[in-house]
């Protein structure tokens, strides 16, 4: 392999056309907001020597940024809904701005093994997803230009012409395990034309649905690492690819680590001098009892209660406003440091053993509250360009005041919200109403973009259970009357088969055309 001949100087002045080139970019009004852990050189020397990135996922995010910015000029919102459908996606370009791919969907239906929202699928499942609805934007809107410009420029107007490429916005679950495999995720989310992807804080692989346990978080700086991860991916690449960060901490029931001391405050312990909830577990399982009751009493035994609430039970009153007075000083406090202020300001002893409470697969008990999540959002901000916290419940003071305290700190900040869990407004307390206004109530709090998920389980479940009844019951009869007719009886006809616009009839003719040497368009 010959060696590269060029000379020492014209590397050096290459890399620093880089350097420049670079923090034009991070100062432009697109990434002014960003502030990252690294410079321009760092980033200009982990570069390839030649520009290998697509374009297209820079293009399709600075759409998406002037729509959410426009959006939130306006006190108005996007609201769109999660798909893996090609076809699915070329009806929503009439009525939605941006298209949404779930993880979750895409692994029901876009893997060999289905499975519940476990995130155990590959890692370049979704990209794969999305390269194959870009690609599928991209056929859409050839096909589309080739059909107007047939027509002469007098006979345009009255032609369909919808904005078939989207923004797409992406799932990138969490990372899927180490820095690297970040980096490979948020590269193949980029080569594959995504507008934004998002990022959330659960721990990897320990999800339970049924047994009455709620979501686990990683420690805050395992979040930071990952938005970091996924930042510097998009700088190597010199990508305008937007960051969402979301925080799955509302209503997360453990916490993976107490590494971090940002988190301390919320962490539960036995402020009992119990048996370790794991060993009471065992013993249950060997007994054959019922292990959601058996946990259940441990915790009534164990008094679980943060280390703060534990202060506040044995304190008096002039004790525990000490006590807070003097942990209040610093932003955060470790819980070693939370013990020391307790002992100069408090008389009696406090029991407060945050292992005890430790799960069989070793996570700490976690109290989640709207502050905690405030905190994540906030130290995540600086890395991301939109942010969401998942809030499944419909608690609309908590919601109100995530949005509230983060504008706080971030007067401009672009939220995020989805639409997932069951939504029982009634027993939340909403009118319906409340119901009805939700999304722009919520678009006046700067969320700017609105989704739900998951409409294609249960909304093409729906769909696809009348018709197979349909079909079942009356064969081509029931389809011709409730189908086709209707169809093809609408203005313009309705997308398929039989309008050779929509499906590519005229584009493959095209084709033909152009290789014979024949004329495809009008003046």
């Amino acid at each position: 392999m010959p060696k590269l001949n060029i000379s020492i100087d014209e590397e050096q002045k290459n890399f620093e056309a880089d350097v420049a080139a670079i923090e034009k970019q991070w100062s432009s009004p697109r990434q002014a907001h960003l502030k990252r852990p690294y410079d321009a050189r760092t980033i200009a020397a982990l570069r390839n020597s030649i520009d290998a990135t697509p374009s297209a996922s820079s293009t399709q995010a600075l759409k998406l940024w002037a729509q959410l910015r426009e959006h939130n000029r306006n006190g108005t919102t996007e609201l769109t809904f999660g798909t893996t459908d090609p076809t699915v996606v070329s009806q929503m370009a009439k009525h939605q701005q941006t298209v949404y791919v779930s993880g979750a969907l895409c692994g029901f239906s876009e893997v060999a093994i289905p499975g519940m929202d476990h995130a155990d699928y590959p890692w370049d499942t979704v990209p794969k997803v999305v390269a194959k609805v870009f690609k599928s934007q991209l056929w859409h809107d050839q096909r589309q230009r080739q059909f107007r410009l047939r027509h002469p420029k007098e006979k345009r107007a009255q032609l369909e012409n919808w904005d078939y490429l989207a923004p797409i916005v992406a799932d990138g679950d969490m990372g899927f395990g180490s820095l690297t495999s970040t980096m490979k995720m948020a590269k193949e989310f980029v080569d594959a034309g995504v507008a934004m992807i998002h990022i959330d804080d659960l721990a990897i692989g320990m999800k339970k649905f049924t047994v009455g346990q709620g979501r686990t978080v990683v420690p805050t700086s395992e979040y930071l690492d990952r938005l970091r991860t996924v930042r510097m991916q998009f700088d190597i690449m010199g990508a305008e690819t937007l960051l969402l960060c979301r925080c799955d901490t509302d209503h997360s029931e453990f916490i993976t680590s107490v590494i971090d001391e940002r988190d301390h405050e919320y962490v539960l312990g036995a402020t009992n001098k119990v048996e370790p909830l794991k060993d009471s577990l065992v013993k249950a399982q060997a007994e054959g009892k019922d292990l959601k009751t058996v946990r259940s009493e441990w915790k009534d035994k164990a008094g679980l209660k943060t280390f703060d609430e534990a202060v506040k039970a044995v304190a008096s009153d002039s004790e525990y406003s000490a006590y807070t007075a003097e942990v209040l000083k610093e932003k955060f406090r470790s819980l070693s440091a939370r013990r020391e202020i307790a002992s100069k300001t408090v008389k009696q002893d406090i029991f407060f053993d945050w292992e005890l409470p430790r799960s069989s697969m070793g996570q700490y008990m976690f109290k989640s509250s709207v502050k905690a999540v405030v905190e994540r959002a906030v130290a995540a901000a600086p890395l991301g360009d939109v942010t969401w916290a998942r809030m499944d419940a419909p608690v609309w003071d908590d919601i109100v005041e995530f949005h509230t305290k983060v504008r706080e700190v971030y007067p401009d900040r672009l939220f995020a919200f989805g639409y997932t869990g069951d939504y029982e407004y009634g027993k939340a307390g909403f009118s319906p109403e409340q119901v009805k206004n939700l999304p722009w109530d919520l678009a006046k709090m700067g969320v700017v973009w609105q989704v739900q998920p998951i409409w294609s389980l249960q909304g093409l479940n729906m769909v696809a259970d009348q018709f197979g009844k349909l079909w079942a019951e009356e064969g081509i009869a029931g389809y011709v009357r409730d189908i086709q007719a209707p169809a093809l009886a609408q203005k313009p006809m309705a997308d398929g088969f039989e309008k050779l616009s929509w499906c590519g009839g005229y584009l493959a003719d095209a084709f033909f055309e152009t290789v014979a040497g024949e004329s495809i368009t009008e003046r």
